[in-house]
């Protein structure tokens, strides 16, 4: 009897499927594919750094093994996090420099930069993130108290979105800045004859040619940095909207030697160097690294009034914001750009620089498919431009600056012309698809703040009640695919990320909730519990 008993056990044995030995299997989650159904999924396995099977429980349990199970005790898993429009390495260096964000005035911002003076031996002074429309007097400062208390070393403080600078007199006497200064694309702002110390747009440049460039040590610190913080809130991916061709070898480097997990997108800088050697070596694409775009500033900012308008400012008379790059020159660009694989990624802000844009994309890629040009920011369309988004324009946009400019963005453009401000479901509805970005360090670097604003419209102190222009919103799914598998398309990536489907990269996030169905108040406080790139626990 035991005889037949051990040899049937033998043959069952011989008949059952041999299982499939794989790194790790991820179990017992409510798993969000974002596949082309939106399925959802129990479980999953991953071998060799990529998604082979997703399934129930019991059809991944049944067919594969390992010596690894994440038991996800019910929780949300998504795909990894794509910041579709960012500035990866910019927020890196501001870890490296005097921290502005939130002041409520000069003199606060006046009090930080000398506390941070008394610590620190550089031989300037850097900082970002002032804006003048957070405090009570919302007019740009003025220079007099940098000049009396640091009288003989240079001091840049640049304002939150990247696109005006207050320097003191020692900064503009050593870019030989004065009165008679005048540079195209920007302003050196004056009152009543005399030089203030704001910098807006192209002038900036003056007083980046004098500073000294940043060690490689510091560059290699500040990307470490940015990694960390960006892992953290579960971003896997990061598209960089403009780096040197130097900074970009510094990523591969540290990518290649296991030092740096996070994957970047780079958008190089529409300079001549990146140009000239980019657009003549072709894309650059590794497993973790993908050049193949060139980021060009249309206009400059909103909120700094830089931005490209085709009427005057309603708060400002006979202004009108500028071209950062003349339109002449978006044409050339464009049309070279053309003639190669790379993809062209615009800022544009106004209405003005948008329409700019769009008008160079239609002629350049005329009888060219599948391009994927896209416009950075996207922010305020004429009811007559929209439809250049159908000829497979992406629009790239960052929801918190809907939530961030809210608040005077009817100042800067009046009633009727708000309406075709941050209009992200209406460009959806005619492009088809959407990335959504931050802009950090703009913004804040939290995907998860993304969402809120995308979906709810919002500040985290649930102003406006019914939400900024809601019509406008976007619903979760939509929110999702934006942080994913359209940022993911964007990036011509969709076959190898933006979804958890066997054969992609296996990048996905645990979170602390599920943001597809919490409460709209609670998406903020969201986290990202683990983070997985490429299998690798990263968090």
């Amino acid at each position: 009897m035991k005889k037949l008993i051990l040899l049937l056990l033998v043959t069952i044995s011989a008949c059952s499927p041999k299982k499939e030995k794989v790194d790790f299997i991820v179990t017992n989650a409510n798993v969000y594919t974002v596949d082309s159904t939106f399925t959802k999924a129990q479980s999953f396995a991953v071998k060799d750094n990529v998604f082979i099977a997703v399934g129930t429980d019991k059809e991944i349990t049944e067919k594969y093994t390992s010596e690894k199970t994440i038991d996800a005790n019910g929780k949300t898993i998504t795909p990894g996090l794509i910041d579709a429009h960012c500035h990866f390495f910019g927020l890196g260096m501001n870890q490296q420099v005097v921290d502005l964000l939130d002041t409520k005035s000069f003199d606060e911002v006046v009090a930080r930069v000398s506390a941070f003076q008394k610590t620190n031996t550089k031989t300037f002074i850097a900082g970002r993130g002032w804006d003048q429309n957070d405090w009570e007097v919302k007019e740009f400062p003025s220079k007099e108290v940098l000049d009396s208390l640091f009288p003989a070393i240079p001091v840049v403080l640049q304002r939150i979105d990247g696109h005006a600078y207050i320097v003191n007199q020692y900064a503009l006497d050593l870019a030989n800045i004065t009165t008679e200064t005048v540079v195209d694309g920007g302003e050196i702002v004056q009152v009543n004859g005399k030089l203030t110390g704001v910098l807006v747009d192209n002038p900036m440049t003056l007083i980046d040619n004098v500073l000294p460039k940043p060690s490689v040590a510091t560059q290699v610190q500040a990307l470490k940095d940015a990694e960390k913080i960006c892992v953290d809130y579960g971003l896997t991916t990061v598209n960089d909207a403009g780096l040197d061709k130097q900074t970009i070898e510094i990523i591969d480097s540290l990518q290649q030697n296991n030092e740096m997990d996070i994957r970047v997108y780079a958008m190089i800088s529409a300079n001549k160097e990146n140009l000239d050697y980019y657009l003549t070596k072709g894309i650059v694409k590794t497993d973790k690294l993908n050049v193949r775009s060139v980021k060009v500033y249309g206009d400059g900012a909103l909120g700094s009034r830089g931005a490209a308008l085709k009427a005057e400012y309603s708060d400002k008379h006979n202004h009108y914001g500028a071209m950062v790059t003349p339109v002449a020159e978006i044409n050339n660009l464009a049309n070279r750009i053309a003639k190669t694989e790379y993809q062209m990624n615009t800022h544009a802000i106004g209405d003005s620089a948008n329409v700019a844009v769009l008008r160079a994309y239609k002629s350049a890629l005329e009888n060219k498919e599948d391009r994927r040009w896209k416009v950075e920011h996207a922010q305020i369309i004429a009811p007559q431009d929209f439809d250049y988004f159908k000829l497979g324009i992406i629009p790239s946009v960052q929801p918190t600056h809907a939530t961030s400019d809210m608040y005077w963005a009817e100042d800067r453009l009046g009633k009727e012309r708000v309406k075709g401000a941050y209009a992200f479901k209406k460009l959806l509805d005619i492009a088809g698809v959407i990335a959504l970005g931050t802009d950090f360090p703009v913004e804040r670097v939290s995907p998860f703040l993304t969402f809120y604003a995308a979906v709810a419209r919002k500040d985290t102190k649930n102003y406006p009640e019914n939400g900024f222009q809601k019509e406008n919103a976007l619903s979760r799914e939509e929110t999702l695919k934006g942080m994913t598998i359209w940022a993911a398309y964007s990036n011509f990536e969709e076959n190898e990320k933006g979804s958890i489907e066997a054969g992609k990269k296996a990048d996905f996030v645990i979170l602390s909730d599920n943001i597809m169905e919490i409460e709209e108040a609670k998406i903020p406080s969201v986290t990202a519990e683990q983070v997985f790139i490429g299998g690798k626990q990263v968090k």
